[in-house]
């Protein structure tokens, strides 16, 4: 059995793959890292084009939604992007931001953090910044942000738990987060779940939607919203190259769903008091 840090190699790995490839040639998306067909690539990936602040050399495709456009991104705000890649989310933060805010973007991969510096220097961008770091050990102080974003990064992590108690650290009371990544509702196989390539493509990583919703009201959040959701199909292709031809009929008639969803959940804006004698 892999270990935690096991996985965490595995994406490092695969992603500063990612990094190094040319974007006009890259046909690896977040589901796609594995490189098993052309269709891959748009399984998971949404429609950046629209949104104000984009720039198509910064987005490899490999998120699964849009948690910007649902963020409720103020002028002058302090926005975290979790997993930020080669700084995609975070470019179109700022344009929400205004020179008046700031964005940090986080990844534990050198070669995505390499690839953002550069994407924001030559734009000159002065308030987006770029660091490295673990998602569930952040080096952001506490009470740091307005908004944290996400998108298609927590399914990664082993310790999900680990990464929600550190959102709700550094968000300002009052704060809240938008988040897209990838669910499930049923039993993926075993071949599925083992398979190394289907968790760095962020499948196999990915827990029961339920688990996912309760271990953010067990964080501690309030007003749990699930903003959009959608139905992730992959395509035979990818799941022969694990499952046998029996197998893969008995999966895709099994009723396990998998989903991209975007949530949104607030940080009170003060802890209940739990000291004796704290309160009248």
């Amino acid at each position: 059995m892999q270990t935690e840090q096991d996985l965490k190699h595995l994406v490092r790995e695969k992603y500063a793959q990612i990094a190094a490839q040319d974007k006009d040639t890259n046909s690896a998306s977040c589901c796609g890292s594995g490189g098993c067909s052309d269709e891959v690539y748009n399984i998971m990936a949404d429609d950046y084009s629209t949104l104000e602040g984009y720039h198509p050399d910064a987005d490899l495709g490999l998120g699964c939604g849009l948690p910007t456009q649902f963020a409720q991104i103020r002028p002058g705000n302090t926005v975290i992007d979790l997993g930020s890649g080669a700084g995609n989310d975070c470019f179109i933060a700022r344009h929400e931001t205004g020179e008046a805010g700031k964005v940090i973007g986080i990844d534990f991969t050198p070669e995505m953090i390499a690839k953002a510096r550069h994407h924001a220097a030559v734009r000159g961008f002065t308030n987006v910044e770029f660091h490295e770091g673990d998602i569930d050990n952040m080096p952001i102080a506490t009470d740091t942000a307005d908004v944290v974003v996400s998108n298609c990064v927590l399914n990664l992590v082993p310790d999900k738990k680990a990464v929600f108690r550190e959102i709700f650290r550094v968000l300002k009371p009052g704060g809240h987060f938008s988040i897209s990544d990838i669910v499930l509702v049923g039993r993926l196989p075993e071949n599925i779940q083992h398979a190394a390539e289907m968790y760095a493509g962020c499948v196999s990583g990915a827990i029961q939607k339920e688990a996912y919703l309760e271990l953010i009201r067990a964080s501690g959040f309030t007003n749990l919203t699930v903003q959009k959701e959608k139905v992730i199909t992959i395509p035979d292709d990818i799941l022969g190259a694990y499952l046998g031809a029996d197998e893969l009929e008995a999966f895709k008639h099994s009723g396990t769903g998998i989903f991209s969803v975007t949530v949104y959940a607030e940080k009170p804006q003060a802890a209940p008091c739990c000291q004796p004698g704290c309160c009248n």
